[in-house]
């Protein structure tokens, strides 16, 4: 016959064991929405103005490894935006965001009023959309 006290051991690790299941497997959060909060800008620019456009990404959650994106689409008017002195934005071209509060300068380059939409993603496929339109002052 076994002592009590190995029986007991016995016991507690069979127990041990069977409340060890897959069904209570952790699962960790990194996909988490975003706002986008964009300083107010401008109604009208005039040809050859430049417009700057403050933007900062609010998340809800934190997760390090998120990376953001932009890509914008001009369809009236005619302008340059590009993210601080890097080169020009290419209409449709994805970009990477290095950070989460940035600018973005607008350079008219027409006489007519100017719109365009800007789309912030993450890599997780959210998107926010911008619009933005300057009546002509010319």
């Amino acid at each position: 016959m076994l002592p009590i006290y190995l029986m007991l051991a016995i016991l507690t690790a069979s127990v041990s064991l069977v409340s060890c299941s897959k069904d209570d497997d952790l699962e960790i959060q990194n996909d988490f929405p975003f706002e986008v909060n964009v300083m107010p800008v401008p109604k009208s620019v005039v040809n050859g103005q430049t417009v700057e456009i403050r933007i900062t990404i609010q998340r809800t959650g934190n997760y390090s490894n998120t990376q953001y994106f932009l890509r914008y689409f001009q369809f009236d008017g005619q302008g340059i935006l590009q993210y601080y002195d890097e080169p020009p934005y290419l209409p449709n071209d994805l970009y990477q965001l290095p950070k989460e509060q940035f600018r973005l300068y607008y350079t008219s380059t027409s006489t007519v009023t100017q719109a365009f939409e800007v789309w912030i993603s993450d890599s997780f496929g959210n998107e926010k959309q911008i619009s933005f339109q300057f009546n002509s002052t010319d």
